[in-house]
């Protein structure tokens, strides 16, 4: 068998600067991506790993959180650990995410990035 890696989980969004800022400025990772591209924006860990791309996609429709039968679902989201779940969950916010109205376990939280995609953070 071929060796595979995961070099990113890509997300879709309508403005691909602004989730990208966001994401970069909520992980502080740098951009490895050509800051000339308006349709791909990358960002990775400064010791290489796993990165998080965003990708132009003009038909977006926002998904809905948690699910239903008459909107668009999530394809995914995001678990992110933690080690201070209120410094984690205060920063969020300031990057711009909002707290979900439903939150399914008292140790986990729900947020939603500026285009819909929830992500979650785990306390370690």
């Amino acid at each position: 068998m071929p060796i595979l890696q995961l070099r990113s989980v890509v997300l879709d969004a309508p403005d691909v600067s602004a989730l990208g800022a966001f994401y970069q400025r909520l992980l502080g990772w740098p951009r490895t991506s050509d800051e000339d591209d308006a349709d791909w924006f990358r960002i990775a860990p400064e010791g290489g790993g796993t990165g998080l791309a965003v990708q132009t996609e003009p038909d977006f429709v926002r998904p809905v959180w948690p699910s239903d039968t008459t909107h668009q679902q999530m394809q995914l989201h995001l678990d992110l650990l933690v080690d201070d779940m209120d410094a984690a969950a205060a920063h969020a916010e300031e990057c711009g995410a909002v707290l979900a109205d439903f939150q399914p376990q008292d140790d986990v939280r729900v947020y939603l990035d500026p285009v819909g995609h929830p992500f979650c953070l785990f306390e370690q």
